[in-house]
């Protein structure tokens, strides 16, 4: 009688040492499959290559369009400020050749209104003042004074008017303040 011991170490013929006996083995690579294969890798990195250079070239192109936007924002804003200042230099052209006061005032005052009506059109607006309650966050208090007539933190006059942009002060109006008496 012929004992078979059991010998973990024997394999079955086309099993691949170190694997378990029923897994498969893998197919055996061919020269083609392998020239296939490293062909594919020089494409997929060449791909990759592309594709960074693309990338890097638009953050270039979108940096220099940033830049120039930057650059050139106020652009509009000029274009329509210039026949503002072309208005008052015919006004002071005017007032060499005249003594007219009344019609140099009109003048200027058509000129003001013309800068209002541009500002307003760029978003930037005027900042209530007259008879409104004091703010710190879009009026600059230079004086208070008594005022009968008017409650206490009430803007009873303005120094100079103030603008914002949107939502954000440009510059804060500077008032006179009512206080108490």
């Amino acid at each position: 009688m012929t004992m078979h011991s059991e010998n973990h170490d024997e394999q079955e013929p086309g099993q691949v040492p170190g694997q378990a006996p029923h897994e498969e083995a893998a197919a055996p690579r061919t020269p083609a499959t392998a020239a296939a294969l490293e062909q594919s890798l020089k494409d997929a990195e060449d791909r990759l290559m592309r594709s960074q250079a693309e990338l890097e070239n638009f953050r270039k192109r979108s940096r220099r369009e940033y830049e120039d936007a930057q650059k050139y924002r106020e652009i509009d804003l000029l274009r329509d400020l210039l026949p503002v200042l072309d208005n008052v230099l015919r006004a002071i052209e005017a007032s060499e050749k005249t003594a007219d006061v009344e019609s140099l005032k009109s003048g200027f005052r058509m000129t003001a209104q013309q800068i209002e009506k541009l500002l307003d059109a760029h978003g930037c607006k005027t900042i209530e003042t007259d008879g409104q309650p004091f703010d710190p966050a879009v009026h600059d208090a230079i004086l208070q004074q008594a005022a009968p007539t008017a409650k206490p933190g009430t803007i009873v006059g303005t120094a100079s008017r103030g603008y914002r942009l949107h939502d954000r002060v440009v510059r804060p109006a500077q008032v006179i303040v009512a206080k108490e008496e």
